[in-house]
């Protein structure tokens, strides 16, 4: 699955405002599935549309922000490389303050939380 990149505010307002919320220990994924309505999205393509969010109300160094962004990012990639048939969604990752020192496995629990529960909710596909 190919992970691509969630742009531009309006985009991230609408997933903030109508998307779905599943909460986990170490961060709360807002999610819609299909395309963004971005001009520049190329809607033959299939994948994984993941934008982060992290305020300073987590914590006032960017730097340390910055770590929570990737790591929560970094879960989520090496949990799609053993995942298939995903549909295309967009994704939006908040990371909560406890992202910074929880061990990375936690992380990943975290996130193969979330794609097992997105995966048993979707339809099964007609044949």
């Amino acid at each position: 699955m190919k992970l691509l990149r969630l742009r531009g505010r309006k985009t991230c307002d609408r997933l903030i405002r109508q998307g779905n919320v599943w909460k986990g220990r170490h961060m709360v994924v807002r999610w819609l599935p299909g395309h963004p309505r971005h001009p520049g999205v190329n809607r033959a393509s299939e994948g994984i549309y993941v934008g982060t969010l992290a305020s300073t109300k987590l914590d006032k160094s960017a730097v340390k922000r910055n770590r929570m962004r990737r790591r929560c990012r970094e879960s989520l990639r090496i949990a799609l490389k053993t995942l298939d048939g995903l549909p295309t969604t967009q994704l939006l990752l908040a990371p909560r303050s406890t992202s910074l020192g929880a061990p990375f496995a936690e992380i990943q629990s975290d996130i193969s939380a979330f794609l097992s529960s997105r995966s048993h909710g979707r339809a099964p596909k007609a044949q």
